[in-house]
């Protein structure tokens, strides 16, 4: 005689059911949210961690010109003395859109305004750029330096001159890449009882990169 089979709680089973499905559901929402920026990352991982043998030639391209009398009064300095040195502010609105349309440049952002020039810093993801304005001739000098695409990919790896919308995106990407794992972990240990090679695998993506760093790196 066989010791009776006692029935699963049915309140338990449907909790489990329910819980189960939670995790499934989660998991691969956030795999489908975070999958282009992981294989983003992990590109941009690589092209890093081999940036000296993927840099790209540096290109450069400068401009000059001319402020109009009408504008040079927006920047010229306050004969009034009311000036105020070595001031940070942006550029009147007219001479940013002077500038965008006659340096190609971005005339938005602050400038740094000291007694004899404005200098505006442009630097971009994958490149640099830079406009300066005499603010007693009036003329304008500025340079746009292109790194290349990987260079613009690492930089967005890394944040780099992306701005708040990119820093907003990396936050977004990291908390979806987290529920994937943490999902993932969570539906191991479920299943890990069927799967006796679950936590020695586990294991050793933990072991392998600590060896390494107690080893390598000094």
């Amino acid at each position: 005689m066989h010791a009776p089979v006692r029935a699963q709680n049915p309140r338990k089973k449907s909790a489990k059911a329910f819980w189960l499905k939670q995790l499934h559901t989660w998991h691969w929402v956030s795999s489908a949210i975070s999958l282009i920026g992981l294989l983003l990352f992990a590109f941009t991982g690589i092209t890093l961690n081999h940036a000296a043998d993927v840099e790209g030639s540096p290109q450069t391209v400068a401009r000059s010109g001319t402020l109009p009398p009408a504008l040079l009064k927006q920047v010229a300095p306050d004969d009034a003395g009311a000036d105020a040195p070595d001031v940070k502010k942006p550029l009147p609105a007219p001479v940013a859109a002077w500038v965008e349309k006659e340096m190609a440049q971005s005339g938005a952002g602050v400038a740094e305004w000291s007694a004899d020039e404005v200098y505006l810093a442009l630097p971009r993801p994958g490149g640099d750029g830079w406009v300066s304005i005499d603010r007693h001739s009036g003329a304008v000098s500025s340079e746009a330096t292109s790194r290349g695409w990987i260079s613009y990919l690492n930089d967005l790896h890394k944040g780099r001159n992306a701005g708040d919308v990119w820093k907003w995106f990396i936050d977004i990407f990291a908390v979806a890449c987290f529920l994937f794992a943490l999902t993932g972990l969570v539906l191991l240990w479920l299943h890990s009882r069927k799967r006796p090679t679950t936590w020695p695998l586990v294991a050793m993506g933990l072991a392998i990169p600590a060896i390494l760093a107690i080893i390598f790196i000094h």
